[in-house]
């Protein structure tokens, strides 16, 4: 699902409605503005960066540079943190984080943190997950009181 709202958004996302959606989310889109100056580089990377898909239902992905992942998981990640490259980042995938924290295929942990309550969703760590000790590396708080925390697995800091 994610893939596809991805798809649909990022390869014609203007740097306006980019802002426009920032903001939306409690990000500060003004200081986002400020490092990006003009232009859209936020969106050009999204377009170019190498996209792989983890999904039981797609049958073929098109968005550019997007690889489909429909074997073994836990495997196919392994070999993907083997090559040289860029941090792998998952987005929008409850149920994937839970299958890569089972393999401990992940590295860190950032947890976006918007102030407001809901009442209702999907839980990150459901119940039964093994317990994982983790370790706050760094903290980001934006205007908009939106916090971004970084964890690492104990044992799994940098010294």
């Amino acid at each position: 699902m994610t893939y596809q709202i991805f798809a649909d958004a990022w390869p014609s996302l203007t740097y306006e409605e980019n802002l426009k959606r920032v903001k939306e989310a409690g990000g500060d889109a003004e200081a986002i503005q400020a490092d990006m100056g003009k232009g859209n580089p936020f969106t050009d990377r999204m377009n170019s960066i190498p996209k792989f898909v983890v999904s039981t239902t797609l049958k073929e992905v098109e968005w550019n540079n997007s690889r489909l992942i429909k074997g073994d998981i836990s495997e196919e990640v392994s070999k993907l943190k083997q090559q040289s490259g860029q941090d792998i980042l998952v987005a929008g995938s409850g149920d994937l984080v839970h299958t890569l924290m089972q393999y401990d295929l992940i590295d860190e942990y950032r947890l976006m943190v918007f102030p407001i309550v809901l009442g209702s969703g999907k839980r990150l760590f459901k119940d039964g997950s093994d317990k994982k000790i983790l370790t706050l590396v760094d903290m980001k708080t934006f205007r908009s009181g939106v916090v971004v925390l970084s964890y690492k697995p104990a044992g799994k800091e940098e010294k």
